[in-house]
């Protein structure tokens, strides 16, 4: 996913990039004759100095992301990278005079909040120190345009202890690197794999390590052991979805489009995986975590109920006819939910940056890093099966067929939240038919969820249009366009639940 850069003073870009390593025997690469390419130009050599920076247990490069102080060459700065795909990683620079403190080395603290999440409240502190000579060489393309740089390195490297910063045992090395200019140009991989061709011919092969901090590490200090997936299905699923929630994280912060929705479902399916598994997650003394990531959606929701309305109002109101959209409304209900947006999104990343959200990330990572826990004597753990789930569900359809008209709307919304459950489990379990029958009756009822909160709104904003002396008939039209889209969910859903019915029987 990639980010809009917000922190002032930085800026972000998607570097893609292969390394080789160099036998002795390698000659230097030619880049002649290729068809796209126009030709080559060698730099003036450059001597970089980094310092790279991480947590004691090496938090960051277990994650794959790199945090350097460099001096030395033409960007000189703050360098944090982040996995962005194969081959590619979001960079994100700051000056060396970012922070009060840098001359200090202190890390600057718009990129901190960057990788928050992943460091919490513990220290960085240097772990490795690479000196590099560089030889570069940058390939035009036949418009004239950089293509790629070719960077000849050797290189020099030690650990070092993270309570003392003393240095290991210096490492020596010689490889290459071949960066697109623009990581994000059309046709670009298929540059770089031809390019790179032309290395492996000259005698390089694909480099065993993916950063030079990676091989200094792996040399150096021995890096933490990362615990083994489980055995178990759910167990897997809740630590994919905990590495899920730590990228959605930083998206959050990145203020990316529709962040706040995905990691408040991430959250969410955290918590159904882990009711659906209380006894081997031994949450008898843990339950609090529950609640925790309940209040964590709570908090995310505000945000997310005003990109929704902002989105679903700025989407209706274009579709009118210019003539139906009368007074105020777009300031009303498109800048207002906006407005509301931010206030929610400032409200997440306070809770994000706290002490208590830290906690509950080490008990999740707690969690899944240790084994199920096992039964207690004479007893076993019942084995997680997609019929409680579905219990719950044809109980709530039970109730909300029976419901008064002023209590349907809550009636279809616990209908919701049994899908929602049954869905992860499903497809934690390997029933994906179950998990594609229940995610629509899901998204049914999202969509009349999300319509029952959008007509309360639009009551509230007609009461003030109104009391302003406005015109208040587009209002009107789009409460009636909801109530429509409400009652059309609800005649689907006795159809949804028949098919999510006979995909349950097929499952046994």
């Amino acid at each position: 996913m990639e980010m809009a850069a917000k922190a002032a003073g930085s800026s972000r870009h998607v570097e893609v990039e292969q390394k080789f390593d160099v036998p002795p025997a390698t000659v230097f690469p030619s880049f002649e004759g290729l068809t796209f390419v126009s030709r080559v130009e060698r730099l003036p050599s450059q001597s970089l100095d980094a310092v790279y920076f991480d947590t004691s247990d090496q938090d960051l490069a277990r994650r794959r992301v790199t945090l350097r102080r460099r001096t030395g060459g033409p960007d000189a700065g703050w360098h944090l990278k982040l996995p962005a795909g194969p081959d590619a990683r979001t960079e994100v620079h700051a000056p060396l005079e970012s922070g009060d403190h840098a001359a200090a080395g202190e890390v600057p603290e718009e990129l901190v909040d960057i990788v928050l999440a992943i460091v919490r409240d513990r220290p960085l502190v240097p772990v490795a120190r690479i000196s590099t000579t560089r030889n570069v060489v940058m390939v035009y393309g036949t418009d004239g345009a950089a293509l790629a740089e070719f960077c000849d390195d050797e290189v020099t490297a030690s650990a070092l202890d993270p309570v003392d910063s003393s240095p290991g045992e210096e490492q020596r090395w010689h490889e290459w690197e071949l960066e697109l200019v623009d990581g994000e140009v059309k046709g670009g991989k298929e540059v770089l794999r031809r390019l790179g061709n032309r290395l492996l011919d000259a005698g390089a092969a694909p480099a065993g390590h993916g950063s030079k901090l990676a091989k200094v590490l792996q040399a150096g200090l021995p890096a933490p052991a990362r615990p083994e997936p489980s055995a178990d299905p759910v167990h897997r699923a809740v630590a994919e979805q905990v590495d899920q929630m730590m990228e959605w994280d930083r998206a959050v912060r990145a203020d990316t489009w529709d962040s706040v929705h995905q990691m408040r479902v991430t959250t969410r399916k955290i918590r159904s995986l882990l009711q659906a598994s209380e006894d081997a997650f031994g949450l008898t003394d843990d339950a609090w975590v529950l609640d925790e990531l309940r209040q964590l959606a709570g908090v995310l929701g505000v945000a997310r109920d005003a990109e929704v309305l902002a989105e679903r109002y700025q989407r209706a109101l274009d579709e009118l006819a210019p003539e139906l959209v009368r007074g105020q409304v777009r300031e009303r209900l498109v800048d207002g939910a906006n407005r509301r947006y931010q206030a929610g999104l400032r409200r997440s990343l306070a809770a994000m940056r706290s002490p208590r959200y830290f906690r509950l990330l080490d008990a999740l990572e707690a969690l899944v890093a240790a084994e199920p826990a096992p039964p207690a004597p004479g007893e076993e753990h019942a084995p997680v099966t997609i019929d409680s789930a579905y219990k719950r569900i044809r109980k709530a359809a039970r109730t909300a067929a029976h419901a008064e008209e002023e209590h349907k709307d809550e009636a279809l919304h616990r209908i919701r939240k049994g899908a929602k459950r049954l869905r992860y489990v499903a497809a934690a379990t390997g029933e994906s038919k179950v998990s594609e029958r229940a995610k629509v009756i899901q998204t049914l009822l999202g969509d009349h969820q999300d319509s029952v909160v959008s007509r309360t709104h639009l009551s509230q904003q007609a009461e003030a249009a109104h009391a302003a002396g406005e015109d208040t008939f587009t209002y009107g039209l789009l409460y009636q366009q909801e109530d429509d889209l409400a009652r059309r969910s609800r005649e689907q859903l006795d159809e949804a639940l028949g098919a999510l019915k006979k995909a349950v029987a097929k499952a046994h």
